[in-house]
């Protein structure tokens, strides 16, 4: 069986914004964020900002929580 994952056009741009600005990557931002690579078609820009959230995590930046959502 299988599915098709049609993500919003700026969804990977409204989720690398909300991470940015709160610091962590959710269970939510997770299932994002896995939906847009295997949905197998990003943009250059769409993998620089994925590239950037995963360094933001290898350097700490960035702290992955497994909450469903951050509430600020």
């Amino acid at each position: 069986m299988c599915h098709q994952i049609n993500l919003l056009p700026t969804a990977l741009s409204d989720l690398f914004a909300d991470v940015t600005s709160s610091g962590h990557i959710t269970l939510a931002d997770r299932y994002g964020l896995k939906a847009a690579i295997l949905e197998g078609c990003l943009t250059e820009e769409e993998q620089t900002s994925l590239d950037r959230l995963l360094y933001g995590v290898r350097r700490g930046r960035l702290q992955i929580v497994d909450e469903i959502s951050v509430v600020m």
